[in-house]
């Protein structure tokens, strides 16, 4: 038996009450759904965090932000339309191929037809 006691053994810690949870689903729920926007402000400037980016609100990189994702949404459209592009003249391109293929057979058998005739 110890003179001192046992410094070493933690007290039991008391239970807690169960006043303070929530108590329906419905409170659980908004907590869930609720959409939270962490918000920083470091002197002048003001950043938000959105969708796993902090993203300028406020300054001259806010409007560099802005511009940026503006230029990002048109490359994205002008890529989309060169795609539909480049699939419309290669379809073009085959149907001149089709076409001129056809022609050519035709000729040889007006041609053919031709010496037929002659004969």
């Amino acid at each position: 038996m110890p003179i001192f006691g046992n410094k070493f053994s933690p007290k039991k810690t008391p239970i807690r009450k169960a006043g303070n949870h929530i108590s329906n689903d419905d409170n659980l729920e908004e907590l869930v759904l609720e959409n939270r926007v962490v918000s920083l402000q470091l002197g002048k400037h003001i950043m938000k965090f959105e969708d796993g980016v902090w993203i300028p609100e406020s300054g001259k990189d806010a409007s560099l932000h802005k511009s940026n994702k503006k230029l990002r949404k048109r490359i994205g459209e002008l890529e989309e339309e060169n795609n539909l592009l480049k699939l419309k003249s290669e379809i073009l391109l085959n149907l001149l191929t089709q076409t001129t293929a056809e022609s050519h057979l035709q000729q040889r058998e007006l041609e053919k037809f031709k010496k037929d005739l002659k004969k």
